[in-house]
């Protein structure tokens, strides 16, 4: 490290510290404003914040991990989680929730099932859910920022005690950053959160614009031609993923051997599967739901979520395209000659890339960029998760008379309870790549039945929601300890092939048996209060299954509409996941220099754009608010 990165780092880190602090006094006026910032932010600024909270280190490891390893068709290891789900909010889901004009996902749900036992039932369960989410999010934060900096930075920060290793390096890396975003997001709220993050987003993309810029000089076409196969370049794939490998990279085909995507074609359509499903159940409880629920209006929260996806992906894509070109051309040839490449050889490339291939300067701003990937994502859940413990459970069921004031002071302390449970889990963690999987397949697998079935069906309960979501929680649970645990089963034995089966093809277990837990909860209660459906439809007012909630409304309000909108929706939906992926490809393909792909993908990027405008942008013009 020279003197030069240092001093950006240490520069950055005292700026986003200073924001913050200086900023957080707005938060101070009630829960209203520090968890939702008073629903006063505008929606450009919440859009470059919730861009910004999905530019993780972890994820951006990730993904330059599996470009690297897989090529170009690589983008759609991104319907895991799924991210087109953004899309889906976009179009129709982000008008929905804010429609509510409540503070957190949980509350919502006593919108849909009233707060009786049942709507109680719901509304806790889903609290729960964003709590476990939140403390998984951050152990996955944690296990990628600390490999990060430990191969990045040069101070050995192992903690010994009595000849025993009491914390590792990265460890020790990962506690000291985490305690300093800690501190500007519990002291600010979302008004500290927001504005770090807008800082923090244009780092970012100057990070991206510089590392870009300076691989794009420094790597020759002949550099790239030695190494990129048609086959890494293309996105079209068969039903099995043949090596493109040649010659010393052989090691490379090994590995995709092992990594248990061979039969790209079942795991393309199984994420297309759950994400479809995934997507349509809406944004998990957590700062997305936020980000959407701290907007002025209705319009706003839609402009919000399209914002989000123009600003988010060509940025982060230079970077990662980038970073995966140096790689390629400096670190894929002595990676080849190993016979032990595993999922965390993937997972160190960007940081061995920024300690030997990036110059002074350059590498500073592209380490403070990364660490403000970090940070704003972090500072995100840490903001969010606590909504839940102190609004959805201390507020609601302990303490319901008290002042603003001693609701703040909670929420304090429930930020440092979710960041400790976090880093605890992070401690057993064995990789990002082991988290990822947990946490889109198994732990959000749990969560689409339930969630689906809420916005489709008049008859589905709050006993059916309770029921659905526990059932899934706790197969993903078991799920992920199975997996955890692998080393201690047989191998061949029943137990060690569930425990070893790819978490992506776990979803559909984890789905019917929640789809059981749902129908059997909701068919053997009695239905939600007819009032209460009523008030939400009206409201609300999504597509579905909702004909006798209709009919009652139509009776006392003749010239109340049905939602019919479901084939517009799901065309823009279509629509908008081309668009989306279009801004992934184009930098890909301009940083590997392929223009022919790329100007195909520019054209598809602009007929898109302009589809979107007139069938999906016109019609949230017309919003009334």
């Amino acid at each position: 490290m020279n003197a030069i990165d240092v001093t950006i780092i240490g520069v950055y880190i005292a700026l986003t510290l200073g924001v913050g602090i200086w900023i957080s006094k707005r938060a101070s006026k009630g829960l209203d404003s520090y968890f939702l910032g008073g629903k006063s932010i505008k929606w450009y600024y919440l859009g470059l914040s919730n861009g910004s909270g999905m530019f993780d280190v972890s994820g951006t490891a990730w993904m330059v991990g599996i470009l690297f390893l897989y090529g170009v068709k690589s983008f759609m290891f991104m319907w895991m989680w799924p991210i087109f789900n953004q899309i889906f909010v976009m179009v129709f889901l982000a008008a929905w929730i804010r429609r509510s004009n409540i503070m957190t996902g949980s509350e919502w749900i006593l919108t849909r099932f009233g707060d009786d036992k049942a709507g109680r039932a719901s509304h806790l369960i889903v609290a729960i859910f964003a709590i476990i989410a939140s403390i998984g999010f951050i152990a996955y934060f944690f296990e990628g920022v600390g490999k990060f900096l430990t191969i990045i930075l040069p101070w050995d920060l192992t903690l010994i005690f009595n000849d025993s290793v009491l914390l590792s390096s990265d460890q020790s890396y990962a506690l000291i950053i985490i305690f300093l975003t800690t501190i500007y997001t519990i002291k600010g709220g979302m008004f500290s959160v927001v504005a770090t993050e807008v800082l923090q987003y244009g780092i970012m993309v100057l990070a991206g614009i510089l590392i870009a810029s300076y691989t794009f000089i420094s790597v020759s076409d002949i550099q790239l031609e030695t190494v990129i196969s048609k086959e890494w370049s293309t996105v079209f794939f068969g039903w099995e993923l043949d090596g493109f490998w040649d010659g010393k990279y052989q090691a490379f085909n090994d590995l995709i051997d092992t990594q248990g995507y061979k039969m790209f074609g079942a795991f393309i359509g199984m994420s297309l599967f759950k994400g479809f499903f995934a997507s349509i159940a809406g944004p998990t409880p957590s700062y997305d739901m936020q980000r959407i629920l701290s907007t002025r209006s209705v319009k706003e929260a839609a402009y919000m979520s399209g914002f989000t996806n123009l600003v988010l992906f060509i940025p982060r894509y230079l970077l990662i395209a980038g970073i995966v070109i140096l790689g390629l051309v400096f670190i894929a040839p002595d990676m080849a000659v190993s016979n032990t490449l595993s999922t965390n050889d993937l997972e160190i490339i960007l940081p061995k890339v920024i300690n030997h291939h990036v110059p002074v300067g350059i590498k500073g701003i592209l380490l403070a960029g990364l660490l403000a990937a970090f940070m704003s994502t972090f500072s995100a859940f840490v903001n969010s998760g606590p909504a839940y413990i102190v609004n959805d459970i201390y507020k609601k069921y302990f303490k319901p008379e008290a002042t603003q004031k001693h609701y703040i002071r909670a929420s304090h302390l429930a930020s440092f309870g979710i960041v400790i449970l976090g880093v605890i889990m992070g401690f057993f963690a064995e990789s990002i790549n082991s988290i990822t999987l947990w946490i889109t397949s198994a732990l959000y697998g749990g969560y689409v039945a339930a969630n689906l079935l809420k916005w489709i069906w008049w008859r589905f309960n709050g006993w059916g929601y309770f029921w659905g979501m526990a059932a899934g929680l706790v197969v993903a649970t078991l799920q992920f300890v199975l997996e955890q645990n692998q080393n201690n089963f047989i191998v061949g034995s029943i137990m060690y092939e569930a425990a070893t089966l790819p978490a992506i093809y776990a979803f559909p277990v984890i789905l019917i048996l929640s789809l059981v837990g749902a129908f059997l909860g909701t068919f053997l209660t009695p239905p939600t209060n007819i009032n209460t459906l009523k008030n939400f439809y009206t409201n609300v007012r999504p597509w579905g299954w909702w004909n006798p909630v209709f009919k009652s409304i139509k009776d006392t309000n003749p010239v109340f509409k049905k939602n019919n909108d479901f084939p517009i929706d799901m065309f823009n939906c279509v629509i908008g996941i081309v668009w989306q992926s279009s801004m992934i490809l184009l930098p890909i393909y301009f940083m590997i220099r392929d223009y022919t792909n790329m100007f195909c993908v520019l054209i598809l990027f602009a007929v898109t754009s302009v589809i979107l405008k007139f069938t999906w942008l016109d019609k949230v013009r017309k919003y009334k608010n």
